[in-house]
């Protein structure tokens, strides 16, 4: 992890190459790829909303979205009314959702979630380097600094051999209301830090995001200044061509329609920011949204979702063959469960990555399979994602 000298340092001299418009090495390739990573797992049922399943409103009595609400893709799949402003990419044909969606992890830890989602090795720890970081190799033998990384540190799974970019907002971004509330827990038996973060969180007034209070942003701001530096960057003709930006706060253990309400709007308003940014550069670029984990089918009792397994990904972008919903989707039975508690992960997060880097960066399928995706072959790269091969 960066220190936040050297990433402010970062950040300065990034400010002074965009002000003398100094070049990046050109670039061999003219396709973007921005992966956009939320951190928590988001509750895959709450953004695309299976509200044609006859199980859905029994899973969640206070959650379901009604069919009012919803904004309906094919009569049986429903965006969540905060994602609205996605609509007109969808009906464009730049959208596409991949319901029960996630790596082949499945024992529910952030940590080890994450991990395993960014080095790519199939199981947590099992790689020090990031596949996206291996796949800007196969680009270019690391002589030219494709990648660019967006936030106070640069992610696993863009650290490795190949050297990368990196962008940051010069002020640090805020706790976010659930981290608060994990921190509150584990240290309620120790007086010390106890009374530190009741001070932190105002006494005994109600839990409040410290991005709330007067002169610091939120999160959310930090990500869509990030999508627009993002966009800026990767829109010149010898800009970096792979980037990589990171949302917090999606572990909605309680409040989750308010606290979802919010993000899921912000997502959406940086996935335009990318949009508008882009330019013509837009025709060529694929934006996939994705998250260590779903959550459990059923509400628990704080009127949040648990860490689960089957989530969503989302792909956005004008090089992708969108206006689809894409993948199996197992339903929400008894049966179907998955340990009779989760969403079924029928469809893999590695046959996505395969396809983005073979099907829309052009990289060979042997060094996708035996470099950037060791012991991976069982995972198909899905096919008819994009508008062109």
């Amino acid at each position: 992890m960066l220190e936040r000298r050297s990433f402010l340092a970062g950040a300065a001299a990034l400010a002074a190459l965009a002000s003398s418009r100094a070049a990046f090495a050109a670039a061999p390739t003219d396709r973007r790829f921005v992966l956009v990573l939320l951190r928590g797992g988001l509750d895959g049922l709450h953004a695309l909303s299976p509200h044609g399943d006859q199980d859905y409103r029994r899973r969640r009595p206070t959650l379901a979205l009604s069919p009012d609400p919803v904004l309906d893709l094919d009569g049986y799949f429903g965006l969540h009314p905060a994602l609205g402003d996605l609509m007109p990419l969808y009906r464009a044909g730049e959208l596409l959702l991949v319901p029960a969606a996630a790596t082949r992890y499945r024992d529910r830890s952030h940590f080890d979630g994450q991990n395993m989602l960014e080095n790519g090795s199939g199981k947590p720890y099992g790689a020090e380097d990031g596949w996206l970081n291996r796949a800007i190799l196969g680009l270019n033998g690391g002589d030219r600094r494709l990648g660019l990384a967006l936030g106070p540190a640069v992610p696993l799974i863009l650290q490795g051999p190949a050297r990368v970019r990196s962008w940051s907002d010069s002020d640090l971004p805020a706790a976010d209301e659930d981290f608060l509330a994990r921190m509150t827990v584990a240290y309620q038996h120790d007086p010390l830090f106890a009374a530190a973060l009741r001070d932190a969180r105002g006494g005994a007034k109600p839990a409040v995001a410290m991005g709330d209070m007067a002169g610091e942003p939120r999160p959310a701001q930090v990500y869509i200044k990030a999508a627009r530096a993002a966009a800026d960057l990767l829109a010149r003709p010898d800009g970096p061509r792979v980037a990589v930006l990171e949302s917090q706060g999606w572990d909605t253990h309680f409040a989750q329609e308010r606290r979802l309400t919010e993000l899921l709007g912000d997502l959406s308003r940086g996935l335009l920011e990318l949009k508008r940014g882009l330019g013509e550069a837009w025709r060529e670029t694929v934006v996939m949204v994705v998250s260590e984990f779903g959550r459990t089918a059923a509400e628990n009792g704080s009127r949040g979702t648990d860490h689960g397994t089957g989530g969503l990904a989302l792909l956005a972008g004008g090089a992708v063959a969108g206006g689809r919903i894409v993948g199996d989707w197992p339903c929400l039975s008894d049966r179907a469960l998955y340990e009779g508690r989760d969403v079924l992960a029928a469809n893999a997060y590695e046959r996505l990555f395969k396809a983005v880097l073979i099907g829309h960066l052009g990289l060979d399928l042997g060094f996708v399979e035996d470099r950037v995706f060791p012991a991976s072959r069982a995972q198909s790269p899905m096919n008819g994602l994009f508008r062109r091969a």
